[in-house]
């Protein structure tokens, strides 16, 4: 059991959390400061430390250097005993395991942090054997460039022993890189260590300065986390370093781990301004969900359009000059990189209206590549009696253009030079003659069911809202049944829908799955603490509309964790409670 670690923020693999010393201390954070190590076996027996709570006591240990055989690990593991204070015990990737530790050590890291796979392996290994409400602490590695890809994979803790011993070997650490003192004309630092002339810097000054550094960019990174935008300030800082590049993309293809890990709505804007964003969890989970869960109602003509930097698209220009023209006689679905396609039920729905990307008109290969292959899904799951491509030419027009090949249908293209000239706009107008408009209704009620498919599965649109009737505007929708009970509402802000305790029980009762979460015998109000969670599915993310209920209660919330964190943390917050029935 952690008794002195608690996880406040997520973000993805990264977290905020407190470490619950006499003094508390905010994590990730550097170690150095109250750690106390009872030391190895190897050495000589040692006796079990009487500890204190203004300390992480590392108990009695044999650290292994990395690659060593897995019997020797077997054969040579110590025991480590329950004590009451904060503790840590070492591990190495193989040996982990739950010992009732608030922190976990991992040895061997030497051997591979450098290495972009090596290095993921280790830490996806390690994360999965020990609580999810225990800190990871990498020893001897931190360095300013490096220690936000660390976090970004999940260690909690890190020292300043790398950085220090740089300094006093002469290199001069930033978030960059290294520099040799030697080298440097000017001191490019406003931290105490730096504030004297470049003749007069000692190298005892230069393990100052490194030791500030990494306590600074750390600052950032817990800002970043914060923020949910650690994976944006990665994609552009690991740049520096070739191995932290390796590093992150050798992550993006750990799907389970970090989409496990990595909230379904934020209010934390997405920048896109690398290819590597078409790898983020955010991007594939969405083209999944648009490609596997989302069906199209409509019987009108598909209209492909560009994409806005306005979010949401309909309320830009360009768009509102699309609406003009097409005077729902089209179903209109919007070409984005990085996200895809975007079906105009979903453009409130995250990320659709909380990204932000590189306009300069053209689109990589890999940008082509990517739109095109979630166009070709997407086309194979929706029969259109007719697709009308109203977008322009480059990028758009190269992705329409390969799946008319693999496809084998014929695309009707409306741009005359620009998507929002008159004549191109005529010709989209002329191309709907004779087709019969939907109305309000019919799009309120489907952009209803949308949601439900992409939030709760293939099919739950019809399985939880067959006849019903919606009140209020669009994006206020709120969801009633025939007798006009309330069953959900739509949330604006994230494009999902937020059930009522009549709208959770028809989610129980219907053939949609279902997340549920199971506490014990009492009836929470606000949340729901990990503490009292019994068991919790294992598909529930944070931010997950999830089903609470146990002995004495009927619940609705939203998660704050996943579901095997639920079940495995004795700290924390595991849901939120909207709405609650005591039995």
């Amino acid at each position: 059991m952690t008794d002195y670690f608690e996880v406040h923020e997520r973000d993805g693999a990264a977290r905020i959390a407190e470490l619950r010393l006499a003094d508390s201390v905010t994590t990730p954070a550097v170690a150095d400061d109250f750690l106390a190590d009872a030391g190895s076996l190897w050495t000589e027996d040692r006796e079990i430390p009487e500890g204190g709570d203004d300390e992480l006591t590392i108990l009695p240990h044999r650290g292994f250097p990395s690659g060593t055989d897995e019997e020797v690990m077997d054969s040579f593991a110590p025991e480590y005993p329950d004590v009451d204070y904060p503790s840590a015990a070492v591990v190495a990737p193989e040996t982990a395991d739950d010992y009732g530790a608030d922190a976990y050590v991992l040895s061997g890291a030497q051997g591979f942090v450098g290495h972009g796979a090596g290095f993921r392996d280790a830490i996806t290994e390690t994360r999965e054997a020990i609580p999810a409400d225990s800190a990871l602490y990498l020893p001897g590695v931190a360095t300013p460039a490096n220690v936000a890809t660390l976090v970004y994979a999940g260690v909690d803790l890190v020292d300043a022993d790398r950085a220090v011993v740089a300094g006093t070997q002469g290199e001069y650490l930033t978030t960059e890189g290294r520099h040799f003192l030697e080298d440097l004309s000017e001191l490019p630092c406003a931290c105490p260590a730096c504030q004297k002339p470049v003749s007069e810097f000692t190298r005892e000054d230069c393990a100052e300065h490194n030791e500030n550094a990494l306590r600074a960019e750390l600052g950032v990174v817990r800002e970043r986390i914060r923020a949910g935008r650690l994976r944006d300030y990665i994609e552009g800082q690991a740049r520096h370093d070739q191995w932290l590049t390796a590093a992150f993309r050798e992550f993006d293809q750990q799907w389970s781990y970090l989409e496990e890990r990595t909230p379904l709505i934020r209010d934390a804007e997405l920048s896109a301004a690398t290819e590597d964003t078409l790898q983020r969890v955010e991007i594939k989970r969405f083209a999944d969900r648009v490609t596997t869960r989302y069906r199209n109602r409509f019987d009108n003509p598909l209209v492909l359009v560009p994409c806005s930097a306005t979010k949401p698209y309909s309320e830009s220009q360009s768009h509102g000059q699309f609406h003009d023209a097409i005077q729902f006689r089209g179903h209109t679905v919007s070409m984005t990189s990085p996200i895809g396609v975007v079906p105009q039920e979903l453009e409130l729905t995250y990320p659709a209206q909380h990204y932000d990307s590189v306009v300069t008109g053209r689109w990589s290969e890999d940008e082509k590549q990517f739109v095109a292959e979630v166009l070709r899904r997407y086309l194979e799951r929706n029969d259109y009696p007719r697709v009308i491509a109203h977008v322009p030419e480059h990028g758009y027009r190269d992705a329409c253009e390969r799946v008319e090949e693999e496809l084998g249908i014929d695309f009707e293209y409306t741009v005359e030079d620009h998507p929002t000239t008159t004549e191109s706009l005529g010709n989209l107008m002329r191309t709907l003659d004779g087709e019969l408009k939907y109305g309000k209704r019919e799009r309120q009620h489907n952009t209803v069911k949308a949601i439900a498919d992409y939030q709760f599965g293939d099919g739950a649109g019809d399985a939880l809202f067959d006849g019903i009737q919606t009140e209020a505007r669009y994006p206020k929708l709120r969801v009633q049944d025939r007798d006009g009970e309330q069953l959900a509402a739509m949330v604006p802000q994230y494009g999902v829908l937020s059930f009522t305790l009549t709208g959770a029980r028809r989610w129980v009762e219907s053939e949609a799955p279902t997340k549920r979460v199971e506490i014990d015998a009492f009836a929470p109000h606000g949340s729901v603490l990990a503490p009292g969670v019994v068991d919790a599915d294992d598909d529930i993310r944070v931010g997950d509309e999830v089903v609470i209920e146990g002995p004495k209660a009927f619940a609705v919330g939203r998660a704050e964790m996943s579901g095997p964190e639920m079940a495995e943390s004795t700290r924390g917050i595991a849901t939120t409670v909207r709405h609650v029935e005591e039995k």
